[in-house]
């Protein structure tokens, strides 16, 4: 435990009071306070870096990208390996295992040594690798390497640990399970086919050995040969040759017969009486056409062949479908005796097995159900049911049911919101599934010891909301609510207006929810929020809808030759945004001219509806077009149920909400907040040539993006650009994150001037993100990564956004424009209001731009890229004389916004709001007693404080209007601010104030009237403790500082980083304390101690983050976060040491004892008859002294590297051993009690037939012979 002692002398460097403005501005942020009396803040920090370790925990929803399947019908657990090289093994629900590969190479195949708790994959850089599952966490045991050889196939026979291995060139290798390493014995290929064979057979697709007798392998070559081998005469018994490619081959359990699928998509049944040629040759799904020929049919990939006792034998295929039936969905075909059941899937089918009652290939199979690996599926149908139902998932697996765009992590819940949740979901559950029990049962898997409610919420891109349960690093969904049934039904229009109409208006771009009063608050990506309220009850509401005009129009006042010397704007007011209040407009208005103006971008349902219990909106509020522009998006929010208020802001300004009066409060610009208080100076910029002019040059530019040619421009947060195709070289502002509004002004009172070629560069339009088109002119235009979930998309092209704010110029050339220049025109084409929606699961980067060719500009982009950009504080600045000191100017410059080469033509409001928090703070430097306030952060680093009056009586409140009074303290901190955080005098966490969640719709109790009840964490408790109001910690992109609050003073300051900048950042609770968790965009996961700012962790956790990370990733209290680490998964990670230490135990056992199921007897004739099965013994052929050693120039071994966490794992697990033996024991004991009890049986009934057999004996005694 450590106290930390700031002294306050009175300097303030790194205060407000530093950022002083030019005397013009009357600012009154510039002006130098008065020292503070010199105060001490005693702190005791109880977090060490001791207290964190960084390590993933689970790995929830649907492999992505999947390639192989496996099963172990005695443990019951399932593995699925996928592209990227990563391994998933499911068993019971909450037994859920994510292994990956360290080359990263897709996995081939899967094969699991049944009831051993081992696992081999073949993987695609032609490596073996043994997994043992007998730990928590698999580790590899031993690997192999094929230097000369090409893996195709695979094959390990129950109850042994002899691995075939079929290679491309058509040989077949065999690899000792437990050393790894590969016998002597080879069969190539050249020796599996006659000698008169002129071509070869192609690589191996199959191997198997033979239910009749283990000695004999079936070998299938890709060309149509068959071949199957004496293992012991080392000779082909027979050899078949077809003339259709081989896909796959099944046995019959007998070892009589066996099927192959073919690329014709014919079906061949073989009897090895007679190989000369087939026994039956099917084609399932040929039809005979009118001239007497077949249909050309697809191949079938893989069919199985199982028996069945008390039925006809189960055939069940991939494929086969005639080509002529084009666009019917992948198919599944069922052929039980007579009956063909053809199952339509809505993925592709990558892999399928029969899961069957017995390990051993030579007895009847029973299946029982089929578990079919989709695309973006995973299916178990039942067979035991004549309509072949399918048994519902209890994994999940449809987390991308839509792509996720936005998520959202909340620990430590209230207890009851869960199971409340639970119930209102579980009755809009789908019907119809299977009634017995989840087939892949095996695992243990135990509610642990430090479990509390968790709930994940994931946004999606047709709008759909769902929670899911987290507790215990499971994840369960409970409620799941759609936000475009809100609106009507987007029409398509005539003309250009259809083509702006996209598939996804509705996507979800940020969430808010306060579980205490179970309010939700959805960002839509049409520019709408929409406010939800929880209900038990179903009720008849009309949702009233609220308009904004939310547009600055600076432009059409201000001219330079009236305010050229005046750095600051003479009418604030003449440039506000004006509220617009309505229910639903026309969406025909517009100006004469056909421009759209005053139109929100949906219409909200204007009729009584029937909404069923559980989330039911309440308020939707729309933003407006403004001549013929659409509505920038909604870059923060915040809501607060005590205070009854909701506020959220863009790049064009502020908007505060009172939801309880359904009114507007504020709706102004950035600018217009600041007062008298700007911290900048602005220089004004050019007005704008004629509206008309920009309109028709917007639809036009409109009808030119989306032209047929141009539908590979897909995305939902980006706007048009235009592009210049000057290809000189030009002096473009580098910003150090692509994050960040570009905002472009000086803190210089002359800006430089540019080259000449420069000036005659025309302007464009900026909005929030861009467009960048695939014809733009110029070498070196676009870097991307696709990462696209839909495979029938096209490629995205998008701007690199930051999660928490938009860039309003980015890209773009910097004109210098004096009274005398042109006057250009600002605005070019609009941008719609929304594209194709750009999930988070979806995210393709294609960095801004550049005009300048070379390396210089390709390592820019790739810096821009991987989050780091190298750059110079003072890399724009002049020799101009400052107020503050040079330390100060450093700290409080900001690279993308301070390039003195940007024109006045730029110099707008476009300043973002990044960031909203309401509280109980102070707002001056004279209060005394804290007020509701609001924090308002911008993507200049600038952060207001708003003080608000609200009434405190619930009858006034509902009257009595709020009112919000001028801007109060104005802090700065270097980058686009991401987070608030306020810790009283004691560094202890203050909470929003909150109200007590109450059910409107519930009838009403007379004795009991219902009224609010609201929840206060008022920093004036600990006031009178300390002296002091409470701290106020404020995170940037670059930055972090504790502020103390009402005096402003700056305790405690910390550069995050300096070749990077930070993404996500949260004040959360650690071990009973606080700390700053930071995200950055270079991969770091950094803890930084509150309030002292001291780095407790910095782990360089992943190499390089994509959009999807960047936009998904969120902490949470308790030392947890999560992102979308695929399309389709979200990986759940840790910065917990006490989590760390805990995981083994909460984690489930994939591997549990389970004795081995006994053959069945096989008889006397059908052992004396059906071969010498069980005299063949492996060693004795494979091993080093009969076959020799192998080259070693032909595979490389390499030992497991299991590491320090297997170590820990196998320490952890003797426990579990000694259980595990415990319960051999106490199985044991039973066998033998069953046994003793049998054998009892088995003496009575001896003596029972001794009985009668004497009996008999003493009555046919005196018999003759011919009385019988």
């Amino acid at each position: 435990m450590k106290k930390f002692r700031k002294v306050l002398d009175g300097l303030t460097t790194s205060s407000p009071g530093g950022t002083i403005g030019s005397p013009s501005c009357g600012s009154a942020a510039g002006t130098p306070t008065a020292a503070p009396t010199p105060k001490e803040i005693d702190v005791q920090e109880t977090l060490v870096s001791e207290n964190f370790q960084l390590c993933k925990t689970v790995r929830h929803g649907f492999p992505y990208q999947p390639t192989a399947l496996a099963f172990d019908p005695v443990q019951k657990i399932l593995a699925i390996g996928s592209r990227s090289g990563g391994v998933r093994i499911l068993g019971r629900p909450g037994v859920d295992c994510y292994c990956q590969h360290e080359s990263g190479s897709a996995v081939l195949q899967l094969q699991f040594l049944i009831n051993e708790g081992a696992l081999v994959t073949a993987c695609a850089d032609d490596t073996l690798h043994l997994w043992n599952l007998r730990q928590r966490r698999p580790a590899i045991l031993h690997s192999l390497k094929f230097n000369r050889e090409r893996i195709t196939f695979c094959h390990l026979p129950f109850q042994s640990k002899w691995l075939y291995v079929g290679t491309e060139r058509g040989n077949t290798h065999i690899v000792n399970i437990e050393s790894f390493i590969l016998s002597g014995y080879v069969i190539m290929w050249n020796k599996a086919i006659e000698l008169s064979t002129k071509t070869h057979p192609g690589p191996v697709v199959h191997l198997s050995d033979s239910p009749k007798d283990e000695g004999k392998l079936l070998i299938g070559f890709e060309s149509g040969t068959i071949v199957q081998w004496d293992l012991r005469a080392k000779k082909a018994d027979f050899r078949i040759y077809y003339d259709e490619a081989i896909h796959s081959v099944s046995w019959h359990h007998e070892g009589k017969q066996f099927m192959c699928s073919h690329s014709d998509g014919s079906l061949t049944l073989w009897n090895l009486r007679n190989t000369t040629k087939p026994f039956q040759v099917t084609f399932p799904h040929g039809k005979i056409q009118k001239d007497g020929r077949k249909e050309s049919c697809k191949p079938i990939l893989k069919v199985e062949y199982k028996t069945s006792r008390n039925s006809e034998p189960f055939v069940i295929f991939s494929g086969g479908l005639s080509y002529d039936k084009a666009g019917r969905r992948p198919t599944l075909t069922i052929m039980h005796g007579k009956a063909i059941t053809v199952l339509e899937m809505d993925y592709p089918i990558v892999e399928f097995m029969a899961l069957c009652e017995t390990p051993y290939n030579n007895e009847v199979q029973e299946p029982y159900a089929v578990v079919v690996l989709l695309e973006k599926d995973l299916i178990v149908v039942d067979l035991t049911q004549s309509n072949f139902p399918v048994f519902e998932n209890p994994y999940p697996m449809d987390i991308h049911e839509s792509p996720v765009t936005c998520t959202a992590y909340f620990a430590d819940c209230p207890p009851d919101i869960i199971p409340i949740l639970y119930s209102i979901g579980a009755k809009h559950k789908k019907t119809g599934y299977s009634q017995k029990e989840w087939p892949i049962s095996g695992g243990t898997w135990t509610l642990g010891s430090h479990t509390y409610p968790e709930i994940i919420i994931t946004g999606h891109a047709d709008g759909s909301i769902k929670f899911w349960d987290a507790s215990a690093i499971t994840l369960q969904m409970l409620y799941k609510m759609k936000t475009s049934k809100v609106f009507e039904k987007p029409r398509p229009g005539e003309g250009r207006a259809a083509e702006l109409v996209e598939e996804d208006p509705f996507a979800v771009q940020m969430v808010s929810w306060c579980p205490h009063s179970r309010l939700f608050c959805v960002v839509g990506i049409s520019a709408h929020i929409i406010l939800y309220r929880f209900s038990k009850n179903d009720a008849n509401t009309q949702i009233v809808s609220l308009e904004v005009r939310l547009q600055c129009e600076s432009e059409d006042v201000i001219t330079p030759s009236e305010n050229e010397n005046n750095p600051c704007f003479s009418e604030p007011g003449s440039h506000s945004p004006q509220p617009h209040q309505q229910h639903a407009a026309s969406p025909g208005s517009g100006t004469s001219e056909g421009i759209k103006d005053s139109v929100p971008c949906l219409k909200v349902k204007d009729r009584v509806v029937r909404v069923p219990p559980g989330y039911q909106a309440e308020l939707v509020i729309q933003l407006l077009w403004v001549d013929g522009e659409p509505p920038q998006q909604i870059t923060s929010l915040d809501i607060n149920s005590a205070y009854g208020l909701l506020a959220f802001g863009n790049c064009n300004g502020l908007a505060v909400v009172d939801y309880l009066q359904k009114s507007i409060l504020l709706c102004m610009s950035t600018l217009d907040l600041y007062g008298a208080a700007d911290p900048y100076q602005r220089l004004t910029r050019s007005p704008r040539r004629n509206r008309q002019s920009t309109s028709e040059f917007c639809m036009r530019g409109l009808s030119n993006f989306y032209s047929d040619s141009k539908k590979r421009i897909r995305t939902s947060y980006q706007s048009l650009t235009e592009l210049s195709d000057n290809q000189q070289s030009i002096d473009m502002e580098r910003s150090k994150s692509p994050t960040s509004v570009h905002y472009p002004t000086s803190l210089h009172n002359e800006p430089r001037i540019l080259p000449e070629p420069v000036a005659s560069l025309r302007a464009s339009h900026c909005s929030p993100v861009f467009y960048l088109l695939d014809n733009v002119k110029g070498p070196g235009r676009k870097l991307s990564l696709p990462t696209d979930l839909k495979t029938d998309l096209d490629h995205v092209n998008g701007h690199c956004t930051s999660p928490t704010s938009q860039p309003c110029s980015a890209g773009k050339p910097r004109i210098p424009m004096g009274p005398e220049g042109p006057r250009l025109t600002r605005r070019g084409p609009g941008r719609p209001p929304f594209r194709k929606a750009q999930s988070a699961a979806c995210m393709e980067i294609s960095l801004p731009v550049s005009h300048t060719e070379g390396y210089a500009s390709r390592r820019a982009m790739l810096q821009q890229l991987h989050g780091v950009t190298m750059y110079s504080h003072d890399e724009h600045h002049t020799t101009t004389p400052y107020c503050w000191s040079d330390r100060e100017s450093r700290e409080n410059s900001f690279s993308r916004s301070r390039s003195s080469s940007v024109s006045s033509i730029d110099r707008d409001t476009k300043e973002a709001i990044t960031t909203l928090q309401f509280g109980e703070s102070f707002a001056r430097k004279n209060d005394t007693l804290p007020t509701p306030c609001l924090w308002v952060g911008t993507s200049l680093g600038v952060v207001l404080v708003i003080p608000m009056s609200i009434p405190t009586d619930q009858e006034e409140r509902m009257e009595e209007p709020v009112t919000i009074g001028p801007s109060g303290a104005v802090l700065m901190l270097k980058g686009s601010v991401l987070r608030f955080g306020f810790l009283d005098c004691m560094g202890a966490l203050i909470q929003s104030p909150y109200e007590v969640w109450r059910d409107l719709n519930a009838p009403e109790d007379p004795d009991r009237p219902r009224r609010r009840k609201l929840v206060h964490f008022s920093p004036s408790s600990s006031q009178d403790a300390c002296g002091e109001g409470h701290l106020a910690v404020l995170c940037s992109e670059r930055q972090a500082k504790v502020f103390l609050m009402p005096s402003q003073s700056c305790l405690f300051v910390h550069n995050i980083t300096e070749s990077s900048f930070v993404l996500r950042a949260d004040v959360v609770s650690v071990c009973n304390s606080v700390c700053l968790a930071c995200f950055c965009a270079n991969g770091h996961v950094m803890t930084l101690s509150l309030p002292s700012l001291r780095p407790l962790m910095d782990v360089n956790y992943l190499p390089l983050t994509d959009m999807r990370i960047a936009r998904t990733f969120c902490f949470t209290n308790g030392g947890q976060a999560l992102y979308l680490s695929s399309p389709t998964e979200i990986q759940r990670i840790t910065y917990s040491q006490e989590m760390c230490d805990n995981l083994q135990e909460m984690l489930g056992e994939l591997f549990t004892p389970i004795e081995t199921p006994e053959a069945q007897n096989r008889g006397f004739l059908k052992g004396f008859f059906g071969g010498n099965a069980h005299t063949f013994d492996r060693e004795e052929l494979f091993g080093e002294a009969a076959a020799g050693k192998a080259s070693r120039s032909l595979a490389q071994h390499i030992p497991g590297q299991a590491g320090v966490e297997g170590m820990k794992v196998a320490a952890s697990g003797a426990v579990g051993e000694l259980a595990r033996a415990r319960i051999a024991l106490d199985e044991r004991g039973q066998r033998l009690g069953e046994l003793e009890e049998r054998t009892a049986l088995m003496m009575t009934s001896a003596e029972t037939f001794s009985k009668h057999a004497h009996e008999l004996m003493l009555k046919c005694k005196d018999k003759k012979w011919y009385q019988f």
